[in-house]
């Protein structure tokens, strides 16, 4: 099984949850792509990515949920996807950290205007062309106690009846992988 992993805002391929992916999914092929924070780039990127690569499963944690769900005709889970980044970063415009290593080696990253922007027009079209098929191949994966982002109702919404809950917090543990993602990537 060839796994595409999309990690969530300030991160990277190199991410936590990309690597016990690998661990819990052995043999599995898991890929974990750097995106890049320009929303056109990043969907053109990962586009590219689905096309070439043709992944089995696409994971996506936070806005990487939010870039998942726009792959159509892929089987998806989403985990604790943030529907609304624009809002979001809105409140982190300047320049802001990394929280993973990056393979560029980049430490840092700016959120500007333009970019809001970007996202905004973006999550403006994310849930076009939603049909019985799409929805069929889309899971989602939400936390008890996400303080970050809750877009349980937002997902059951476009996608009735395919999204489950898990004890946790905004960012799953290896405890919370094993028991709470792994069976879905088995349905």
């Amino acid at each position: 099984m060839k796994i595409l992993f999309l990690h969530g805002l300030a991160s990277s391929g190199a991410y936590k949850t990309a690597n016990t992916l690998r661990i819990l999914l052995r043999p599995c092929d898991v890929i974990a792509p750097d995106i890049p924070i320009d929303p056109h780039a990043a969907l053109s990127l990962l586009q590219e990515l689905c096309r070439q690569e043709v992944p089995d499963l696409v994971v996506g944690l936070s806005l990487g949920g939010f870039w998942a769900q726009q792959l159509r005709g892929t089987r998806k889970i989403l985990i604790n996807p943030d529907f609304h980044v624009a809002g979001l970063m809105r409140s982190h415009i300047g320049t802001n950290s990394y929280l993973s290593p990056r393979r560029d080696g980049a430490e840092t990253f700016e959120i500007t205007p333009q970019i809001c922007a970007g996202y905004a027009e973006l999550e403006q079209h994310q849930f076009e062309g939603i049909t019985p098929a799409e929805i069929a191949l889309t899971r989602g994966m939400f936390a008890d106690h996400d303080t970050v982002v809750n877009e349980w109702d937002t997902f059951d919404l476009h996608y009735p009846g395919r999204g489950v809950h898990y004890p946790g917090e905004h960012l799953p543990t290896f405890p919370e992988i094993k028991h709470h993602l792994l069976p879905l990537v088995g349905k």
